[in-house]
């Protein structure tokens, strides 16, 4: 509830100033008390005298419309009845279609509007399971070229969207869902649209352009400025060498991390059976036994085998490059006054214009000794640490990609 307003006659120099800047008065931090009391009050007495007197029940009318919680619609009626007597949204729209969206570098999301009687005419041609096709496209045209792999996930009939993994990031990825048949036949429902997931290790976009176009300048069918790839480029640009360190390290492990799992050695071929994985959690298994597919004059084989096919807990046979690399790397950090010099080691370390400093080098096996010595820029002070490093590899059994020979894994 608002309270009265203490009376003009009563208030400091400073109170009224603050009722004069409300009421616009001209000049009025210029003014003494009295003079900003006979402004005030002239202009409240003409407000007053222009404004007409209103009536009781107008004042009851404006009283009670507080309380309101309708709003009336102009053309007559209230808003809240505006979709009365629409029907509710349905539950799917008659059209078969899914959409695949990255989620982050290791995860994509999928979502899926199938009509019933799309599923009931492929379960009459044979389907049994419905499942999730995911398909790594990279440069290919996956309407008459075979995916660089496949991944199978069943899904449950009453689902409308499903978390899929992607096994290596950075490429582009396809999905299909459809019906798996007994005899190995794929019924597809839908496709998606292929869709670029995102690298798990930095970019190697590292350079701003800036560029000034005019408003009146004409961009229809004209080329500003025209953006290379870094992999794409002939001519040798200056680098950052902490930041190619960086980048050479966080791809490399995501490299590593693909050519030691499983997904690394599930690269579909034109014409082979589709890749199958068993999650811990049992995702991806197909219930049913191998058979003898149909028209291929193949059979099915793996681990586990039984009397009459194979249990499907259980990769097959496969083969399989596998690598190592690692190594150290010593980094000295630290900080002083800009004008001040730093060595270490006895070489001097430029400073950056905040003072503070950084070196990096090759951290092998042995003693590393690293006095650090700063002096200030009149030479009158010192200030030092001694560091020692010791490194000490007791084994190693590694390899680069390039030396990787092929073995046969279970």
């Amino acid at each position: 509830m608002a309270t009265e307003r203490q009376p003009l006659e009563e208030m400091t120099l400073r109170q009224l100033r603050k009722v004069a800047s409300r009421y616009n008065v001209f000049r009025y931090s210029r003014m003494r008390k009295a003079q900003l009391l006979s402004a005030i009050q002239s202009i409240e007495q003409e407000r007053l005298s222009n404004t007409p007197s209103t009536p009781v029940e107008v004042k009851e009318t404006v009283e009670a419309s507080k309380f309101e919680l309708g709003q009336e619609d102009p053309t007559g009626g209230t808003l809240a009845s505006v979709d009365e007597g629409l029907a509710d949204l349905p539950s799917g729209y008659g059209e078969s279609r899914i959409v695949l969206m990255p989620r982050d570098p290791q995860w994509s999301y999928a979502y899926w509007d199938i009509s019933n009687e799309h599923k009931e005419e492929l379960r009459r041609q044979g389907g049994q399971q419905i499942a999730l096709r995911l398909y790594d496209v990279t440069d290919i045209n996956i309407e008459h070229q075979a995916p660089h792999s496949v991944q199978e996930y069943p899904c449950d009939e009453l689902a409308r969207e499903w978390y899929l993994p992607i096994p290596v990031s950075d490429r582009d990825y396809a999905t299909d869902i459809g019906y798996r048949c007994a005899d190995g036949r794929w019924l597809v429902l839908a496709r998606s649209a292929p869709v670029r997931i995102p690298p798990v290790y930095p970019s190697d976009w590292i350079e701003d352009v800036f560029m000034t176009v005019g408003w009146e300048e004409d961009l229809h069918d004209k080329t500003i400025y025209k953006l290379v790839p870094p992999t794409q480029r002939q001519t040798a640009e200056a680098s950052n060498p902490i930041y190619d360190e960086i980048f050479g390290m966080t791809e490399s492990t995501e490299a590593q991390r693909i050519a030691g799992s499983l997904f690394g050695s599930m690269q579909h071929v034109a014409g082979s059976v589709v890749s199958s994985f068993v999650f811990p959690s049992g995702m991806g298994m197909w219930s049913e036994s191998a058979k003898t597919m149909s028209g291929a004059g193949m059979s099915m084989s793996g681990v586990g085998m039984s009397g009459v096919g194979f249990s499907a807990s259980a990769p097959p046979i496969r083969p399989r490059q596998f690598w190592l690399v690692a190594d150290a790397e010593l980094i000295v950090y630290g900080a002083t006054e800009p004008d001040a010099t730093v060595t270490i080691g006895g070489r001097p370390i430029k400073l950056n214009p905040d003072g503070t400093f950084r070196f990096q080098m090759s951290f092998q096996d042995g003693l590393i000794d690293y006095p650090i010595m700063a002096v200030a820029a009149d030479g009158e002070q010192t200030r030092s640490i001694h560091m020692k490093f010791n490194r000490e590899t007791p084994s190693r059994n590694t390899n680069t990609k390039e030396d990787a020979v092929v073995e046969w894994l279970r």
